[in-house]
Formats: structure tokens, sequence, C-alpha cells
């Protein structure tokens, strides 16, 4: 009989990824399923969680395609955090998922503070702020702009608990992804009890809460003749997709930290304890090596600011066949501080460290003088600024990591890796896998299925470090001044209040 694979999924944003993994770790197959997103309104964004399931089919269906006859062990579900499905008591759903990038909620993220009692008790029950991204803030929009929907809510889940519910029938979610919904106790690792009397919400909105790695639930019949699945495929945790792309290139002991460019852009430090920035400006999850937790900076426009860069000031390369490597290469013969442009990435508002929801996308100091390599090296740049107000933060925690970790878009180009090793003045380093939360899911589901004893076995055994590329320390010198420059420009991005 051949060995068995493991299949992990990540429900991302522009997409559904499956990959089956080895017990060796190699990476036997991959498939991609896309997503749309819808933007009914200005800052508003929103998916159809049967997109979801449906992409999630296809993308499984075609990595199975890839290998016939494997034998699939377990199955691991990473996806986008915070993201809010609404189920009624049947299981269908209600409406529209409000994304973790949509930033209508601003009034009731007042609201959560105020029913709070102030900030230090968010702190101390969820160990974090009332942001537009988080679920809380979305299931008080549902009942405050859509009563008739909010009579209907039975159930709040998050996108890969949507997906495995679809899969096992089980209703379910783990600790890393509880913990971005602001009503998840990180330290206690329980539902917050005080958060939830405070808003008036009932505890049986939320599941039941697994381990990462334990089984949560089946295949059923239906989802196997979906998906090629054989059935009762046992269905681990999963996590959220920071933590599994954490876990899936070896960040998960305190001493690491890691870098990653998809749609959003985030900085992850693990730690031994719960720790909280005193401003709120950083997040604090659990991670999904159990007894472990990571402070995170995030930057709601990385890979997702390139993108719409790309799809709107250079459509004259989406014919060639690989639009992004040629802007970049673009952007690598323009000097640091792309000749005094400056590009403020906050296309859906930002979270860290300014909180504001409200903050808007901006080029400063264009001239005819420039061209767009000077506008798309500036673009890169910023997206590098934004992420080290995240590592700033951590290092003022003492976080500071000795080797940076990069995954994602910012991992695979030679001259990105560069420039984030300039910006941040650190050691860079990669990995031998590029699967992301898709591979940290695949270990997840060998973990629980005793492929491995733990998390941290199963890294040790898979994944194999780059030398590192360390900074010039000259040109992180001039990076200084374009930094604080960048810092500076913030009033650009501030739209001036209704009149």
């Amino acid at each position: 009989m051949a060995d068995p694979l493991f299949l992990g999924v990540d429900v991302g944003t522009s997409g559904v990824k499956a990959i089956l993994v080895s017990p060796a770790g190699a990476v036997a197959a991959a498939a991609t399923a896309p997503l749309s997103l819808d933007t009914p309104r200005p800052g508003w964004a929103e998916q159809d969680p049967e997109a979801w399931w449906e992409a999630s089919g296809t993308a499984i269906r075609r990595v199975l395609e890839q290998r016939a006859g494997a034998r699939v062990a377990a199955v691991g579900i990473s996806g986008q955090m915070h993201s809010s499905v609404f189920l009624d008591r049947t299981g269908a759903v209600i409406r529209p998922a409000l994304l973790w990038c949509d930033g209508r909620t601003t009034a009731e993220c007042r609201e959560i503070v105020e029913r709070a009692g102030g900030e230090a008790h968010l702190r101390e029950w969820v160990c974090n702020p009332a942001l537009e991204g988080f679920t809380l803030p979305k299931v008080l929009w549902l009942r405050n702009h859509e009563p008739a929907a909010f009579a209907r809510l039975a159930t709040v889940l998050l996108a890969k608990d949507f997906v495995r519910l679809r899969l096992t029938g089980t209703v379910a979610t783990e600790p890393s992804d509880a913990s971005g919904t602001l009503m998840f106790d990180p330290a206690g690792l329980r539902w917050s009890r005080k958060m939830l009397q405070a808003v008036e919400l009932p505890q049986s909105l939320v599941p039941e809460v697994g381990g990462s790695s334990d089984v949560l639930g089946r295949v059923t019949e239906r989802a196997a003749a979906l998906t090629g699945l054989a059935v009762g495929t046992p269905v681990v945790g999963g996590g959220a997709d920071n933590a599994c792309g954490a876990a899936g290139v070896g960040a998960i002991s305190p001493g690491d930290a890691v870098s990653s460019w998809g749609t959003s852009g985030t900085v992850l430090a693990p730690t031994a304890e719960p720790r909280v920035d005193p401003g709120l400006r950083a997040h604090t999850f659990c991670h999904v090596a159990p007894g472990v937790w990571y402070v995170m900076g995030v930057v709601l426009s990385a890979g997702g600011a390139f993108a719409w860069y790309r799809d709107r000031v250079a459509r004259d390369l989406a014919e060639t066949d690989q639009p992004e490597a040629q802007l970049v290469e673009e952007a690598a013969g323009v000097p640091p501080g792309a000749a005094g442009v400056t590009f403020l990435p906050y296309l859906q508002g930002e979270r860290t460290p300014h909180r504001d929801a409200s903050l808007r996308a901006a080029f400063v100091g264009l001239s005819l003088a420039h061209s767009r390599a000077h506008m798309t090296r500036a673009v890169l740049e910023g997206v590098c600024f934004a992420l080290r107000d995240c590592v700033t933060i951590l290092e003022e925690l003492g976080l500071t990591p000795s080797c940076l970790l990069l995954t994602g878009g910012g991992a695979r180009s030679a001259f990105i890796r560069r420039l984030q090793a300039d910006v941040f003045g650190l050691s860079v380093t990669t990995v031998n896998r590029e699967e992301g939360p898709a591979y940290g899911a695949a270990l997840l589901a060998a973990v629980g299925v005793g492929a491995f004893p733990d998390l941290k076995a199963a890294v040790q055994c898979t994944l194999t470090r780059s030398p590192p590329t360390e900074p010039d320390r000259d040109v992180h010198g001039a990076y200084q001044a374009i930094y604080a420059r960048f810092r500076a420009s913030l009033a650009a991005a501030k739209r001036p209040p209704p009149s």
C-alpha cells in the first residue's frame, strides 16, 4: 500500500489552496481554485461562504486527481481570520460574510468599548482592542443594521470552520482562530463570558473549541462524493491562516519571528505566555502549537496593495508571463527612496499601529520626473515600511528576532527579500517549503493521526532554512531617514470628516 498523504487546505481571500504532503514533508501535489471579493461600498468587503465551500471542493478534487489512488490519512484546514459566517438553525448561510478587511463597523467598535467599560477590560478579557476586522463587531453590526437577519442567527463561524462543517457536519473551532473573534480569552483558552455578557450575546452563538491537531470531525458521505475524499477521513482542528503560515515555516517557538505577505501582511513572534501590547497596537493570539501564543502586527494591504497597483497601473503587462517579476525588476533599477516618492499602503484602512479604518492609500512626492519604476519602488518600500511599524512594536516588547523568517509574496523575490533585510535592519531567511498556511495545516493533520508526536517534531523533520540574507548596514542607515519620511506622510492618508 502506498504511503499515506496529508491534505492541507487553506481558505484564503483570493482563492482556496489544497496540497498533499508526504510523511517526509514533500509536497506531492497542489491545486488552487479562485475566489472573488465583493465590495458593495467603499471600505466594505464580503464573500459568500458557500463560494468557499465550492472552491474547497474544486481544489480538493483537483489535487486528488494528480495522485490517483492516493490515501489521504487526515485533513487540516487553515483560513482567513475574523471573517463572519452567519448561520441559522438549519446551518444555512443567512447573508454574505463580512471579511477581515471590512471596515464598516467603527460605530460597533465604539459600542464594544463602551459596553466593556473601557479598553482596560478588553486587555483583561480578550487581550485585544476592538477593531473593525474582528468578528464581534460584525455580529453587532448585523444586530444594529439587519435585525431580521440577526433574528435568524443561531451560529457564528469562521471561514475554515465553515468548510469543516460542510466536510464533516461538525460545528467546532480551535484556539488560534477563536482568538481573533474578540469573544475568546486567549490567556484563559476559553470563550470570554464577561465579554459576551457585556455585549448581551449568548455563548450558544459560538462553537465548541478543540485542539488544532485534534480530530474534530470526519468526512461525511455527501462531502466525500463532492471532494473525492474517503468517507470517514479525519479532519483536525487546523488553525488561523497566520498561525498555520507560521507553523508552515517552523515559527512555533519563542525567539522565532516571521514576516508574511499575503493579501494582508503580518509580522508575528511566538511567546511562551500571552503578552499584550500596552497600547493594543498589536494582537495577542493563541498559536496552533499547544502552550504557545504570539504577538502579531497586521498590515491590511501588503500583497493586496501590490496586486492593486499591478492591475491599475501596469495593465500593459497583463498579457506577459510574469507581470509581477517585470515590475519588481523595474523597481530594482531605482535607488532607495524612489527619488522622493512615498506610498502609503492604506487601501482598506490600517490596523497596526494606527487602528484607523478610515485611512486611505496615497502617493506623496510625485513629479513629472518620476516614472512607473519609481512608483513601483515606492509601493514595495511602502509595504516594507508598514511592516517595519510592526517590527518596531515587537522590539519594544522585547521580542526582537535574531533572524526573520519570510513567507508569502515577500519571500519569493530575491530583491524583496533584500529590501526587507535593509528596511528592517535584520537578517532574513526562507525555508524549503513555500506553501504557506496550507503546509502548516497539513502538518497539523499529520500530528493529529500520530505521524509525528507533536508539531515541533513535525517541523524539525520536514523544514530546513536557507542561508540568511544579511542587511547592508549602509543601506539600512539610509532607510532610516526614508522611513521617517514615510511616517511623517501619514496626514496624506487621513480623510477629511464629512461636511
